[in-house]
């Protein structure tokens, strides 16, 4: 029976995903035609148009969406969270951790290579290190481990074609005279933050092992350590969703980053990264990740899926995930418009981020539809009304898998999985607070949100 567990839990979340979907999708569908309209009421021809033009935007989400859908109800989302070697650590190619930093928090990526360190023994993993990458001297030469690499980026290099933040150091590290990797190492790229898991190193040994990939990515969950801000870490939570979702089936089923991927957590063998390289000028350097990933597309790379979460921590405050997104919405923008991407590798990342930077005016077409719903082409709303639900879902879903009824209790826990109801809300307003941003403040910046917070200090009575 308890082997069977695991599935008997993903048949009950794909009932209540079908339920919840086909729920809401009935209760739009409750209304009256779309052509009747009440006595002594003429339908305004001009709003009629703006709201049918205001639905067809839904349609730039419904790729993402069925994805969403599919990835979640495809794939079993309640596996062992032990991830099974299939192969010998000790036969594993050689393997770089490359950390990622500008040097601000010293004692955080002190701390976090210490883990990365014990988890990489637990393993049995052998052929490796952890190289950090920083603006700034650590000083970690004085833990004067074999297996920890410091590398300070000079202040004068200079890529050829201008690129700038972290496009910058990542490129260094490729550049001959300063690269220390063989065509078949790997890289498995960190930001300061990221602590690994024992079931993401396995899981990246069993992808390096495989080698039929040249990239892969894994889970990342908000709430297994330190919950230092509840609401962004519930807001937080429809990620976690969308890794488990979307971002899964584009790697499981297409092999392929149709919707791009994150910017931490990938692994790249170390030749094919060095040929594509991040030396892309401005508009590959605010999201470095995303250019990188559909250059890669364009050049036939192909991506799978690895097994095993890592853990990160949502922003500390409101302020920095707004910061964050505008960050993450200006550099999606600058490679959508690029000139040296063609259309055909990018259009589900522009139909992607064009749905986002729209997602104010679509949601609020969910209220308007209650008190006008004469004004609605009830097709359209059938695809708006899947889109709003699957969204919902995300979040709800996301606080389910990331938060432990051990750790934190039952009680806390229902409370928390029902709060992703206002979440989702905060979550909209702020994004949307975001998207302002985008389009009137410098889009050449890279904000970095805080990580560490001071101790605090106790005052002692005289």
């Amino acid at each position: 029976m308890l082997n069977h567990l695991p599935a008997i839990k993903h048949l009950c979340h794909f009932i209540v995903f079908y339920l919840w979907i086909c729920g809401l999708l009935t209760n739009d569908q409750s209304y009256p035609d779309n052509k009747s309209y009440p006595d002594n009421v003429s339908p305004n021809i001009l709003i009629k148009m703006v709201i049918y033009s205001l639905q067809m935007l839904s349609l730039l989400s419904l790729p993402q969406y069925l994805c969403q859908f599919l990835g979640l109800i495809l794939y079993d989302t309640f596996a062992d969270p032990v991830v099974a070697l299939k192969y010998n650590p000790l036969t594993a190619p050689f393997i770089c951790f490359r950390v990622v930093t500008r040097g601000d928090y010293r004692q955080l990526v002190r701390n976090n290579v210490r883990k990365h360190l014990n988890v990489c023994s637990a393993v049995g993993l052998r052929n490796y290190i952890v190289e950090v990458v920083t603006e700034k001297g650590l000083g970690l030469g004085d833990c004067n481990h074999p297996k920890v690499v410091e590398t300070v980026l000079p202040i004068q290099y200079r890529p050829k074609s201008g690129a700038i933040f972290k496009a910058r150091v990542l490129q260094y590290c490729l550049e001959r005279r300063h690269n220390r990797l063989a065509d078949n190492d790997w890289i498995v790229h960190l930001d300061e933050e990221t602590v690994m898991t024992e079931a993401s190193v396995c899981g990246i040994m069993n992808f390096v092992c495989d080698g039929t990939h040249d990239f892969g990515q894994g889970l990342i969950t908000y709430a297994d350590q330190r919950v230092v801000n509840v609401w962004t870490t519930l807001m937080d939570a429809c990620r976690v969703a969308d890794d488990l979702g979307k971002i899964r089936f584009q790697f499981k089923c297409f092999h392929k980053p149709l919707f791009s991927w994150k910017g931490t957590y990938f692994v790249c063998r170390a030749k094919a990264e060095r040929r594509l390289s991040f030396d892309h000028g401005l508009e590959g350097s605010v999201a470095e990740d995303c250019y990188f990933a559909v250059n890669a597309y364009r050049t036939g790379r192909t991506f799978d899926w690895i097994e095993g979460p890592m853990w990160e921590e949502s922003p500390f405050t409101i302020t920095d995930y707004i910061r964050q997104r505008t960050r993450w919405m200006q550099g999606i923008h600058l490679v959508v418009h690029s000139p040296n991407l063609p259309w055909r590798y990018k259009v589900f990342v522009a139909m992607s981020h064009y749905a986002w930077i729209t997602s104010m005016p679509t949601k609020m077409l969910f209220f308007v539809f209650y008190f006008k719903p004469h004004y609605f082409n009830y097709e359209m709303s059938v695809v708006s009304g899947f889109v709003n639900a699957v969204t919902l879902y995300m979040f709800i879903f996301g606080a389910f898998k990331s938060f432990s009824v051990k750790i934190i209790g039952a009680k806390r826990y229902v409370l928390y999985v029902l709060a992703c109801v206002l979440a989702a809300p905060m979550s909209l307003i702020a994004e949307t607070i975001a998207v302002c941003l985008c389009f009137t403040t410098n889009k050449y910046t890279f904000y970095v949100v805080k990580k560490q917070i001071a101790p605090r200090r106790t005052k002692f009575k005289k």
